[in-house]
């Protein structure tokens, strides 16, 4: 058979390429995705913006689930409508009272009321808010706002009332916060029933067992207590379960508790039950010594001005009945105890030592406290750790550097450090006479115009530049106000210091670091339990 000429022939069909298919495909997923944005776009739209009821006139808002406090944070929320018309509502019902339109406070009263039982119900079933619910209420509360307005409460009138008011509010929190923070303090400085019912049951073994004198006699002559070879620790205190705790902390966490040697100095009143709580507990060979701040003869008014000061009616009578500058805080009877200030006289009540820690009653100690003894002061006399980490721990801020005196002599910006543990050298306590300097700077202030109270003001005239910086670690504040202390800082600590009112020992004191302070309290004591108990 003849084939054709070649421009006679038909054409060949030629197939689509595969990648041809694959773009047209790709086009049309394309195209659905986009037409499903489109309409969840458009979903959105009806969602979010409002929609105008033709018959009721009213704007209609959609709503999601959500609970009452998703919701009164919606400006489209009936809740939310409903929470902002009360609040208004509340501020027209102090002005219709002012001028005696009692109906409509009465009125407007009685819609909060309701609005709050709907709100309520909402809350509890944890249901919106429906427009059925909330659209009448709206209505009557706009209505009876609109006539308090038309009762010439304008806007003038509202801002005035409304600035009295809290003026008035400021005055009454103020007067509550001075109120709390007095009740804060009346509360720390008391002993709790349990503690004051150990004391007595303490002092009544005292006074019928002679043996216990016996006791302590033997230990008020050991030679143990001048043997300059000893760690020697001093506390003074009239809170026998808070030294108890300072003791024990100590001893259970040294590597030789039979060469610690702890004095304490309490008053009269909790002598014998210090002494027989010391002599009939163990503390694994510690020598401990209690003495009375009465036999201390030679502290007298004469020698010391802070006696002759704490002595005076007027400066109790300061204190105790107070004046109208006086700081709630003021009246706390340990700015009035001897035994606050006997820190500074450690050189006289314990002549034959050289070198002592000095440890107050609200502190627990957590690690060994030994290498202290052998730690170079560099020729100062006060080891201890500085406070000014923060500005308010300045010298500025303890002392009254607007007086010559002061301005003179010292640097206002100089870093405060804290009392509660220190390391002194009663050497070189002595030689520079620091005693003498600290009778000084009290004479100084005796009309009370350099610092008010505390014994940290003058400490820190007295070991000015006298006083060798610790390690932080040696040494954490706040237990007994700070709620915010680091973990790893106290777990660091060699000493935790419970300083403020939250004493661990008070019901009220911080719950998560009364643990530090109970695991070293015997409360296997048969005295302490019956009071406990009883």
């Amino acid at each position: 058979m003849r084939r054709r000429a070649a421009d006679y022939r038909r054409p060949v069909r030629r197939k689509f390429s595969v990648w041809i298919w694959v773009l047209l495909g790709l086009l049309c997923i394309a195209g659905f995705i986009f037409l499903f944005f489109l309409q969840n776009q458009e979903f959105k739209d009806r969602v979010e913006h409002p929609i105008l009821d033709q018959k009721s006139g009213t704007l209609q808002f959609p709503h999601t689930n959500q609970n009452l406090t998703d919701e009164s944070a919606n400006p489209n929320s009936y809740a939310r409508q409903l929470l902002e018309q009360m609040t208004l509502a509340k501020a027209y019902i102090v002005i219709a009272k002012e001028h005696n339109n009692h109906h409509l406070a009465w009125e407007l009263t009685s819609n909060i009321r309701t609005c709050q039982f709907l709100l309520s119900k909402a809350a509890m079933k944890n249901t919106k808010m429906t427009q059925q619910e909330a659209q009448p209420l709206i209505k009557t509360l706009s209505t009876l706002i609109f006539k308090a307005q038309e009762s010439h409460y304008d806007i003038a009138t509202t801002i005035m009332t409304m600035k009295s008011h809290i003026q008035a509010l400021e005055q009454r929190a103020n007067a509550a916060t001075i109120q709390s923070t007095l009740f804060g303090q009346l509360a720390s400085e008391s002993l709790p029933k349990n503690l004051h019912c150990l004391n007595i049951k303490l002092l009544s073994n005292w006074l019928t067992n002679n043996t216990l004198h016996h006791i302590t006699n033997e230990i008020k002559n050991s030679p143990r207590l001048l043997d300059n070879n000893l760690y020697h620790f001093c506390v003074f205190s009239d809170n026998l379960l808070a030294v108890s705790a300072v003791v024990n902390s100590t001893i259970s966490n040294t590597l030789h508790p039979k060469q610690i040697v702890f004095h304490l100095v309490t008053n009269e009143a909790n002598y014998g039950a210090m002494q027989t709580w010391f002599a009939t507990n163990n503390f694994k060979g510690c020598t401990i010594e209690v003495k009375k701040i009465e036999d201390l003869t030679w502290l007298t008014p004469s020698y010391s001005p802070v006696v002759k000061k704490l002595t005076q009616p007027e400066f109790r009578a300061y204190y105790f009945q107070g004046s109208s500058d006086n700081e709630p805080k003021f009246g706390n009877p340990k700015y009035v105890s001897l035994l606050n200030h006997l820190r500074f006289y450690i050189p006289e009540i314990y002549p034959h030592l050289k070198k002592v820690i000095f440890l107050d009653d609200d502190v627990i100690v957590q690690k060994d406290l030994t290498p202290l003894f052998s730690l170079d002061l560099h020729g100062n006399v006060n080891g201890a750790v500085e406070t000014c980490l923060e500005s308010f721990h300045r010298f500025y801020k303890y002392l009254n550097f607007s007086n010559p005196v002061l301005s003179s002599k010292f640097d206002p910006q100089a870093c405060g450090w804290a009392f509660g543990l220190n390391v002194f050298d009663l050497v070189a306590w002595r030689n520079a006479n620091v005693t003498g300097v600290y009778h000084f700077w009290e004479e100084q202030n005796s009309e009370g115009v350099l610092w008010k109270l505390g014994t940290l003001p003058p400490g820190l005239l007295a070991f000015y530049g006298r006083t060798e910086p610790l390690d932080r670690r040696w040494h954490v504040l706040g237990l007994g106000y700070d709620m915010n202390i680091d973990n790893r800082l106290i777990e660091s600590a060699s000493v935790v210091h419970f300083n403020g009112n939250l004493k661990p020992w008070l019901k009220f004191g911080i719950g998560k670091y009364k643990v530090l302070w109970e695991q070293y309290v015997n409360t296997s004591h048969p005295y302490l339990l019956d009071c406990v108990v009883n």
